[in-house]
């Protein structure tokens, strides 16, 4: 009996969720004729791969002699250094003890990458991007996430991080970066207070050890890259490309080593993707989260309702 109410009411949770993946699924279809419509080409890489990028914070999910992607960056970078300038892909990916109300260790990512352009332009399309999926499902440009109301009209708000910092962070980002607390001041006081009024593109971030992205030619402490936050969720995470195989390499001999201090696994090296990175043009990239964009156009407080399956529910 016990096992017949467990069963009914698992078939009432998905049952509930029927509403919710309608529309994820028009979400994504949206998000296909944009791209469609502005010549990009949609490709697929490999779910498994044989070396990530030795992110610090980032603990890839091990897979026979392989690994399954955290993101398909590297393989779709590949595709830029073979002639491929517009590409996007709508993928699943996997990321180790990742659990929370907005995680999931497999989720849905959209990666997008654009040959000759860079991160401002970047934030220019995915404005578009996200207003024309929008407007095709006819939300309007006012929405209720998160317990306030988002003025979603062009153009959205743009700021550097240190400004941030200075906005609403007990101390500068200079001070955070030497005192070793620059992710708690992100996560305590900063990223709750984004994108409440209006969606914002926090820019210009510290350079971190493994970081894909191009530094600036005028302060090379700081990296092309920005995050898009929507009624204080982090949304969308992109870049100037670093196109330097042999300042990549550095970077990645950095990052292994402080996973090793950390006690965390090595990783073969990418050596194709570095390869490969010497031919790649002038880019700029961004990976967005389909699960969180869902969240916030539903306005729901957990990942779980957008999906149809939770981890647990297996």
């Amino acid at each position: 009996m016990l096992k017949d109410r467990r069963v009914q009411e698992e078939g009432g949770r998905l049952a509930g969720k029927k509403d919710w993946l309608w529309r994820r699924a028009a979400i994504m279809q949206a998000i296909r004729r944009f791209f469609i419509e502005q010549g990009y080409l949609e490709v697929e890489t490999p779910l498994l791969i044989p070396a990530p990028a030795p992110e610090v914070h980032i603990d890839a999910l091990g897979c026979g002699d392989g690994f399954l992607h955290a993101s398909p960056e590297l393989c779709m970078k590949r595709l830029l250094a073979a002639g491929y300038p517009r590409i996007f892909q709508i993928c699943r990916c996997f990321r180790s003890q990742e659990r929370g109300q907005r995680h999931l260790p497999e989720f849905t990512l959209l990666e997008w990458y654009q040959a000759g352009s860079d991160y401002k332009k970047l934030m220019l399309e995915c404005e578009a991007m996200l207003s024309f999926v929008v407007y095709e499902l006819g939300y309007g440009f006012t929405l209720d996430c998160r317990g306030a109301r988002v003025d979603l009209h062009p153009p959205w708000e743009m700021i550097t991080v240190a400004d941030a910092f200075d906005r609403y962070a007990p101390l500068s980002m200079s001070e955070a970066l030497r005192t070793y607390c620059f992710d708690e001041m992100m996560a305590c006081h900063i990223e709750p207070a984004l994108g409440i009024a209006k969606p914002v593109f926090i820019y210009d971030y510290p350079l971190y050890p493994g970081c894909l992205a191009k530094a600036k030619k005028d302060d090379p402490t700081l990296v092309e890259r920005f995050e898009l936050y929507i009624g204080g969720l982090e949304l969308a995470n992109a870049f100037s490309e670093l196109t330097d195989a042999e300042e990549q390499g550095r970077r990645f001999q950095v990052a292994e080593r402080e996973r090793a201090a950390m006690g965390k696994a090595a990783y073969p090296v990418a050596e194709r993707f570095l390869t490969d990175l010497s031919s790649m043009p002038e880019a700029a990239g961004i990976a967005l989260g389909i699960d969180r964009l869902a969240m916030i156009l539903m306005d729901r407080s957990t990942i779980d309702d957008v999906v149809a399956f939770a981890p647990e529910d297996l």
